[in-house]
């Protein structure tokens, strides 16, 4: 299993614990909602019944403390309209506003509009209660839930958010933690590389002068291909070294650079594969060239990959005025990317090859995006007809408008 499938892991196992609690936590906070529904209904039906004995016995001095006790006791927020629908008494209800005009400063005025407006939303919530006014005629009783009941309802969502924000939040301070730790190995890998790599080269050029002396062979071809070779290894030597730390940027012309490098390129891949460059040859950006070479090189050696047998590689530049950038497109006519992968294809570790650290694209998409303060992405890609990755850069010439 590669890192990527085991990162993918960790993710679904951070969403099922989150799912886990989630709905635990509303199905222990829904059984209270309804203990306190089944509560309060109770407690409203109380009301309506010492309600209904008040107006039979509304002269009888006997109960009217008791019923009065218990109608205070009532913390349900209740309505009662006569048969007109006319607001006569409520309970539970802030029946005042503040006023905030000059001359009655912060003093409590009534507010009718606030209690039609409880009222309303009392009809919503539940039906009214009739029971038989004094003059005879239906009245009504209306109710709407308590505020801590109203609050119990959002508390699972409430729960949710912090438990998904602590999640997010642990993920991102891991990650952030791990990819650090990460980043240290792999600097501390590169320049070790690098170093070791130093003695090698060097020994390689003294035996090539030697044989160059020894043999007369200045002008042989062999010889001078061997000489690239070595001056790409010190190139590669040079990359590692400066991983790690910030690399100058320096004003180049596209074209030229990409083109000395398919020079160096093309001759140590098959002869099958076509390789063609179009596009402005005039395109200036700020590159540090064996940084960019090496995103070069990787996407063309995943290009000549993806070509099974004869193809093409096409490397299109072109400038965007407007937006003052360099795009570069790197077109394969091999077997294409799916287009759920478009983004799993810069994943460390994802590759399709059996030999392979599938960690080509990953560097490539650093380099770029880190080092080169651009973008790259797979721009499209169709099965068994080819993939066209894009690079954006910053353009080193800004145009300004000429005055008229």
């Amino acid at each position: 299993m590669n890192p990527y499938e085991k990162k993918r892991r960790w993710k679904f196992f951070l969403l099922f614990f989150a799912i886990v609690i989630g709905t635990a936590s509303v199905i222990y906070t829904d059984f209270f909602v309804k203990k306190m529904e089944r509560e309060e209904k109770v407690s409203f039906q109380l009301y309506v019944k010492v309600t209904e004995q008040s107006l039979v016995m509304y002269d009888d001095e006997r109960f009217n403390d008791v019923i009065e006790t218990i109608m205070k006791n009532t913390k349900l927020p209740v309505i009662m309209t006569d048969g007109y629908g006319v607001i006569n008494s409520y309970q539970g209800l802030d029946s005042t506003k503040t006023n905030y005009d000059v001359e009655k400063q912060d003093k409590k005025t009534y507010d009718p509009a606030y209690f039609e407006r409880e009222l309303h939303k009392m009809k919503e919530q539940h039906p009214g209660t009739p029971i038989i006014g004094l003059d005879g005629t239906i009245w009504h009783i209306y109710h709407k839930d308590s505020f801590i009941l109203t609050q119990l309802r959002y508390f699972p969502f409430i729960q949710l958010g912090v438990i998904a924000l602590f999640l997010l939040t642990a993920y991102v301070a891991f990650s952030s933690a791990r990819r650090s730790e990460q980043d240290q190995v792999w600097v501390g890998m590169a320049k070790e590389t690098a170093h070791q790599l130093g003695t090698p080269i060097s020994s390689l050029m003294a035996w090539v002068e030697l044989m160059k002396s020894r043999f007369d062979a200045e002008d042989d071809p062999l010889i001078a291909e061997m000489e690239n070779d070595i001056k790409r290894l010190e190139v590669i030597t040079d990359r590692f070294s400066k991983i790690g730390s910030k690399p100058v940027l320096e004003d180049h012309v596209v074209y030229t650079v990409i083109s000395n490098f398919i020079q160096y390129f093309q001759l140590r891949t098959s002869d099958k594969v076509i390789f063609k460059i179009t596009g402005d040859d005039q395109v200036r950006a700020l590159l540090n060239v064996p940084l960019f070479d090496w995103v070069i090189e990787n996407l063309l050696k995943n290009a000549a990959n993806a070509i099974e047998n004869e193809g093409s590689i096409t490397i299109n530049i072109i400038e965007h005025l407007a937006k003052e950038e360099v795009f570069i497109d790197v077109t394969d006519s091999g077997k294409g990317i799916p287009r759920s992968k478009f983004d799993t294809v810069f994943q460390p570790g994802y590759t399709t090859r059996k030999r392979g650290w599938g960690l080509g694209l990953s560097l490539t998409r650093r380099i770029v995006e880190n080092y080169h303060s651009g973008q790259i992405y797979v721009k499209e890609s169709e099965l068994g007809k080819g993939t066209t990755f894009r690079i954006i850069l910053k353009s080193s010439i800004t145009y300004e408008p000429t005055s008229t």
